[in-house]
């Protein structure tokens, strides 16, 4: 299967956003809960398949016979063992520059205190310092120090009290593999049935259990996995396609979950937008599902050169013991 490396995503809160703007009335009421329309969006992801998913790979780093899986893995496409790699060690240059923040400097008073007192903010009480810091020796107040007390001279101190620190990353190694080996892969529900390494055969053999870890026969090693991601984000947020024509797809499944939802707690609702809705819904999924199944140009060929393999099986080879310009013919 050819997956689509080039779809762009959105939040669930963006679609959930879009899909309420049209009841205006029961979102102001606070009627409509997106914590019950999260199931219809994952029941959507699934309906449109692993072409939607997001592709990712990985180097993993193999020891005593196993190896963790990303948090966001869900179905593996091909993976190889890496053997042997050049390093490439480059000069600094074109280097990232970072101005991390460290802290504050309180402000010391020098002349009198003002003249009016707010009595109605806390009154802040100095902490006595606890054990000194092990680098410079100074006090520590509530158990932290400064992050610069081990080299002074590489803070400075800005004109809004606040210490700041250059920090200067450098990238300066590549590593080339230049040795790959096929890893034997045995059947699951992770692995997808079009990957290579459930037909590749090998001394080198790894089985995926328990959805997070990869058990292999040989004890230590690099390997590569190229793999769909879970439809999420770093920050564990449900992801949805963000497709002009799956949109619409999305949209008015929320739609009728809201309505529905609404006609089980008694509310009054049109018929009519009922099934305004029900006629969009079927439109837009037949749509949606039209275009993630339409197969790209890589898999019509593959169609056409298996359809062409299966005639000449049928009418040409029986015709090449004979030899002579019909098996050249035949051969092209």
């Amino acid at each position: 299967m050819s997956y689509n490396y080039t779809l762009q995503y959105r939040t669930f809160d963006e679609l959930f956003a879009d899909a309420s703007n049209d009841f205006k009335k029961y979102q102001l009421e606070g009627i409509i809960e997106p914590q019950e329309l999260i199931k219809v969006a994952q029941r959507v992801n699934y309906d449109l398949g692993l072409r939607i998913y997001q592709t990712k790979e990985v180097m993993l780093e193999v020891e005593k016979h196993k190896v963790r899986l990303p948090n966001d893995f869900y179905v593996l496409n091909f993976a190889f063992v890496c053997n042997k790699y050049e390093v490439k060690t480059y000069y600094p240059q074109g280097t990232h520059i970072e101005e991390r923040p460290i802290g504050t400097v309180t402000p010391e008073y020098q002349q009198a205190p003002p003249r009016e007192i707010d009595f109605c903010t806390d009154v802040i009480i100095p902490q006595e310092p606890t054990n000194p810091c092990g680098q410079c020796g100074e006090p520590v107040y509530n158990d932290t120090c400064n992050s610069c007390c081990n080299n002074p001279d590489s803070c400075t101190l800005t004109c809004k009290g606040e210490v700041t620190q250059i920090v200067q990353v450098l990238k300066s190694e590549t590593r080339y593999y230049n040795q790959m080996a096929p890893l034997k892969i045995t059947n699951s529900k992770n692995v997808d049935k079009h990957c290579p390494n459930l037909y590749w055969d090998g001394e080198l053999r790894g089985e995926i259990k328990e959805g997070n870890w990869l058990h292999t026969n040989f004890e230590t090693g690099k390997v590569y996995l190229n793999y769909q991601g879970m439809m999420e984000d770093h920050e564990g947020n449900l992801l949805v396609p963000n497709h002009p024509k799956l949109n619409e797809y999305y949209e008015y499944a929320l739609k009728q979950r809201i309505l529905e939802n609404l006609v089980m707690n008694d509310e009054q609702v049109n018929p009519s937008k009922i099934q305004l809705i029900e006629t969009r819904y079927r439109a837009s999924r037949n749509d949606a599902l039209s275009i993630v199944n339409t197969p790209n140009f890589e898999e019509m060929r593959e169609v056409y050169r298996m359809n062409r393999k299966a005639f000449y099986n049928k009418y040409y080879s029986m015709f090449r013991s004979y030899g002579g310009p019909l098996d050249k013919f035949t051969r092209l």
